[in-house]
């Protein structure tokens, strides 16, 4: 019961991922949206995994997809947003700060 409780939270983050890809203005509030709320998910759905079977091959394999997913999901957004703002994209009309343009001072 409890696994899947927490896979039924992982799919709900998904969801309002995707909802956020669609919905946002600019691609950097998508990235953060797609980041944030995909990365908990997924990290959801697989300690889901790991509550439901246990330490055996299948749950030691989603524990270690933990940290990878974690990880490499932040170092590629703050890459494709660094790669985004050097590029030129603006950002949205409603965003109020940009905290890259002072960097580049």
């Amino acid at each position: 019961m409890v696994s899947t409780i927490i896979i039924t939270i992982g799919i709900a983050f998904n969801f309002l991922g995707c909802l956020g890809l669609i919905r946002f203005p600019d691609v950097y509030n998508r990235l953060q949206s797609a980041t944030k709320c995909v990365t908990l998910g997924t990290c959801s759905i697989l300690l889901g995994v790991l509550v439901h079977y246990g330490f055996v091959e299948v749950g030691v394999k989603a524990l270690i997809a933990i940290p990878l997913l974690f990880f490499a999901a932040t170092v590629g957004a703050h890459a494709l947003v660094r790669g985004s703002h050097i590029a030129g994209i603006k950002l949205g009309d409603k965003s109020v700060k940009d905290d890259y343009k002072e960097v580049e001072k």
